[in-house]
């Protein structure tokens, strides 16, 4: 495989060009909602500087931190059942029951290698990225042989990703500028040729760390994606050309990029905290405005006459103080603060219930009332989908279903699994977030009313319900796994003593004993007494005679 380095350059600084308008958009909403997160595409932070000291209020950054948190509860919540695998529309009734067990098995070894990785703490690094930037990017890539997990994440920082949109509107060409030191670049490509003068240079200083470019674009001679990781000769001395370190291809891309909200015309996407943006700054000054105007009216602003008596620099403000001053001099007074704390109370409290409308805490957050009514579940579940309908929607296409088909071509590949079509008609992949969930349980809750109605409008009303399909259909909705629910159901045995099946003869059962015979001797069975025939029509309708 040959790769002109040379265009995957140019390609890669046209792309970073057009990224570097958001690179100061970026700066600004990290600056007032996560800070110690370096989101500026310099990527010049010093790890563990401080980076607050422009931040005086705290509203911002508790709310995207609940945010972040409420999209991992709702989305993809470690340890729990956040997606599924079921038979398509193509797999008939009768073999159903026979796949749903393999199936079922199947999302459980996936789950399990999700919930074995590190999964749940790189994705919420990644949901604080899409909540405060708008776009956010996962690397997904297959751990070495003998680790806990097949899976290996790694939330990318927006200042080393660089995008591009494909043909079908897709976030299907990547790059990722990163810095490695000279045993990592051994670890991580150990048959990769290295220069001698990037070898001196790490042996000159064992620090040095240099520039790292992997790009993953869609192959042009079919499905799939075309991986190349090559050294930067940009800002390296030590690096006069472009030197391929890796060359692969990926049925699915290793980089999952998804996005809030998207505009047109535009690749990376807008976030809620640019939204709120200007309440943000705004509710950051007032509270820095009225920690000024506190400190004033603790320790005040004084003024004094020039009498020749009074010297300012000799004043000692501290109980039991003399100061002089002249005869008719009024010393020393104090100023009256300028400023009122109640008007900028109102102001400030104004600005952070816009906030924290804006970032959804109002309506995603944890209720105020301690105990909810069933009913009121359902309305807060469905408020909350309405909100997040249209971003769900589009995390679904660009988040969930690239991940968990990511992961199953890992696990395919490997073993693990069995080679199964997910194509929606022979198996459908479907989600069992919380979130999506939400309809789902609407759906049963007006099916349960609709039964519970029917049952009380009498038998002949009941007698409309298909009770075993209704059962299979609440099954579905919410959310049983599929091995428990029974397409065929099995025939129904008879029940001794209950009424015979049409078309069925029943059993002949031996007379009674006549007075003072013997009953039969269990050692003995031909001295029993023989069952006399049946006179014809004895069977009556159960033995199909005539009445």
């Amino acid at each position: 495989m040959s790769v002109d380095t040379e265009a995957l350059l140019r390609r890669y600084r046209a792309a970073r060009s057009r990224r570097g308008a958001w690179d100061g958009h970026w700066r600004e909403c990290y600056d007032f909602t996560l800070p110690s997160r370096d989101g500026s595409a310099a990527g010049t932070g010093t790890e563990g500087a401080r980076r607050g000291d422009r931040l005086f209020d705290g509203t911002a950054p508790d709310a995207v931190d609940q945010l972040a948190a409420s999209l991992l509860a709702q989305l993809t919540p470690p340890w729990a059942r956040w997606f599924g695998l079921t038979a398509g529309v193509d797999v008939e009734d009768a073999e159903r029951d026979a796949v749903a067990p393999l199936l079922e098995k199947t999302a459980e070894i996936v789950r399990g290698h999700f919930d074995r990785a590190n999964f749940a703490v790189e994705m919420h690094q990644a949901y604080l990225d899409l909540v405060i930037a708008g776009t956010a990017s996962l690397l997904f890539e297959e751990a070495p042989p003998g680790s806990p997990s097949a899976f290996r994440f790694t939330a990318v920082p927006l200042s080393e990703l660089v995008v591009e949109e494909g043909a079908s509107g897709r976030l299907e060409i990547t790059f990722r500028r990163s810095e490695a030191g000279l045993a990592t670049l051994r670890e991580r490509f150990p048959v990769a040729p290295l220069p001698d003068a990037l070898t001196a240079r790490a042996d000159d200083d064992p620090d040095a760390r240099f520039a790292v470019l992997e790009a993953v674009t869609p192959d042009p001679d079919g499905a799939g994606f075309v991986y190349t990781a090559l050294l930067d000769p940009e800002g390296m001395p030590a690096v006069s050309e472009a030197v391929v370190l890796a060359e692969g291809r990926f049925a699915r891309s290793p980089f999952i990029t998804f996005r809030w909200l998207k505009a047109p015309g535009e690749a990376y996407g807008r976030s809620p905290v640019m939204k709120a943006l200007p309440d943000i700054k705004t509710a950051n000054k007032v509270v820095e405005l009225v920690l000024k105007n506190a400190s004033i009216s603790v320790t005040g602003i004084w003024q004094a006459d020039d009498d020749g008596v009074l010297n300012p620099a000799n004043i000692r403000l501290v109980p039991g103080a003399i100061i002089p001053k002249a005869v008719g001099s009024s010393g020393l007074t104090p100023l009256e603060a300028p400023g009122r704390f109640d008007v900028s109370q109102l102001v400030l409290d104004d600005l952070r219930g816009r906030i924290r409308h804006a970032l959804l805490v109002d309506r995603l957050g944890q209720p105020d009332a301690p105990t909810m009514t069933a009913t009121e579940v359902l309305e807060r579940s469905a408020e909350m989908a309405r909100i997040l309908g249209a971003t769900y929607g589009r995390l679904q296409s660009e988040l969930l279903t690239p991940l968990v088909m990511r992961a199953l071509s890992i696990l395919r590949r490997r073993g693990e699994i069995p080679d199964l079509r997910v194509d929606g008609r022979v198996v459908e992949l479907t989600y069992q977030s919380p979130l999506a969930r939400t309809q789902a349980q609407a759906d049963a809750q007006n099916t349960l009313t609709w039964l519970t109605s029917v049952a009380g409008l009498g038998p002949e009303a009941a007698g409309a319900v298909d009770t075993v399909a209704a059962a299979r259909w609440l099954g579905r909705a919410l959310g049983v796994p599929a091995e428990l629910i029974r397409e065929t159901p099995p025939e129904a045995a008879p029940i001794p003593g209950g009424p015979v099946p049409l078309g069925v003869a029943p059993e002949a059962a031996p007379p009674p004993p006549s007075a003072g015979a013997a009953p039969p001797s269990p050692d003995h069975p031909a001295a029993a007494v023989p069952a006399p025939a049946p006179s014809p029509g004895a069977g009556g309708l159960a033995a199909g005679g005539t009445p």
